[in-house]
């Protein structure tokens, strides 16, 4: 007589199995591009080192009196040139020595921070937006808005950077740290239009957009909905990367006498003074070159970091 019992379970296991694998393959979540790159960033040592370094600046900008209770623009005149620093505590006034009118080198570091960090985070926002504004619209519907477009974009792109900024600034009587965010985003914003633009027609004739379309989705819900979130991850790399360069140029311009002055505490504006007594107190040029090199190589870290992460090429 056969086993029944034997007979009846067989079935009963080949069927637990393919539930089993189903079940766990349910269970496993599924990671878009922006939860692997995630996953990458955060093995990233070059996002890591450069998060904590970006973290620290703003904190600084945010804070200052945290760091140093010395002002930056009062000065002892008897104290000017001093460079030999005061080692019996760290956040005291002279630290890194004081400037040509006494004034404290580490406070004027430490207040430095924030004008630069406002003009690039400034300039990078106000320019994603317009340039990816610009971009979206010409790459989306073609045609006559994108030849009128486009040619808007290569007359501002034809300016030279820097030199435009200047022509910018000599308009201004007064030339604060939003009036130097004005002139840099004013020339500024045609690289992140032509990015914006390029991601656009690629996104534009995918098999979701085209579906969106059939189902009757209006045009401003395919932008916002479908267009503009796949289209971003090239437009991040390139700000990123791009913030960097505005607080370079925002240097350049102080440091040139055409951007900020004083009493604005800058960067800029301590490089362009150390300049002057180069050959007897090289700690006046020193230390703010040091501080500027340092959070403009931070965001080109990241900004390369965040590029390797979303570049499906590089994966």
């Amino acid at each position: 007589m056969p086993d029944v019992t034997k007979t009846a379970t067989a079935p009963t296991a080949a069927v637990d199995t393919p539930s089993a694998n189903v079940s766990a393959v349910k269970a496993e979540k599924a990671r878009s591009l922006w939860g692997d790159a995630w996953r990458d960033l955060r093995r990233n040592p070059y996002f890591l080192v450069s998060s904590v370094l970006i973290f620290f600046l703003l904190l600084i900008s945010a804070f200052p009196g945290m760091f140093t209770s010395a002002s930056p623009t009062t000065g002892d005149l008897v104290k000017h040139y001093v460079g030999k620093p005061e080692l019996g505590d760290i956040g005291s006034a002279g630290w890194l020595g004081y400037d040509i009118q006494g004034r404290s080198v580490y406070a004027r570091l430490i207040y430095g921070t924030r004008a630069s960090i406002i003009v690039g985070v400034a300039v990078t926002a106000i320019v994603t937006v317009l340039g990816g504004i610009v971009g979206m619209i010409a790459g989306y519907f073609g045609g006559w808005v994108d030849a009128v477009l486009s040619r808007l974009t290569d007359i501002f792109f034809g300016i030279p950077f820097l030199l435009g900024a200047m022509v910018v600034l000599q308009a201004f009587v007064e030339r604060t740290v939003w009036v130097v965010v004005f002139a840099l985003a004013f020339l500024g914003w045609t690289q992140m239009a032509r990015v914006m633009r390029g991601a656009v027609i690629t996104v534009k004739h995918a098999d979701y957009v085209h579906a969106a379309k059939a189902l009757g989705a209006g045009t401003t819900r395919i932008l916002f909905r479908h267009i503009l979130p796949n289209s971003m991850a090239p437009v991040i790399v390139v700000a990123t990367i791009a913030l960097g360069g505005y607080i370079s140029a925002e240097a350049t311009l102080s440091y040139l006498g055409l951007g900020l002055a004083s009493p604005t505490v800058s960067w800029g504006v301590d490089i362009s003074a150390g300049v002057q007594a180069i050959r007897t107190s090289q700690h006046i040029l020193l230390y703010p070159s040091i501080m500027l090199s340092l959070t403009v190589l931070a965001f080109i870290m990241l900004g390369e970091a965040v590029r390797n992460a979303l570049d499906p090429k590089l994966r």
